[in-house]
């Protein structure tokens, strides 16, 4: 079986989550619902959200879904 291609959606979950007074990865999960492994696996490009889990984790830190997310394309590179 072949493995799951990385995805291409980038984040800046990491640096928002310091810059928020340091808030951990459970912490964060908490208020978005899901647990702390999906919001692992979300900051290390393993996993890319539904577009409600990304929209829920831009309001906690009171920015736009394109202030979090970016989509790499081979055009960008």
């Amino acid at each position: 079986m072949a493995k799951p291609k990385p995805t291409r959606v980038t984040n800046r979950i990491r640096t928002l989550r310091f810059s928020a007074g340091e808030m951990t990865q459970a912490a964060l999960a908490d208020r978005v619902g899901v647990t702390r492994q999906t919001i692992i696996a979300i900051e290390q490009g393993k996993y890319s959200p539904s577009l409600e889990v990304a929209f829920q984790i831009a309001r906690v830190f009171g920015v736009g879904l394109d202030d979090v997310f970016s989509y790499e394309t081979e055009e960008s590179s």
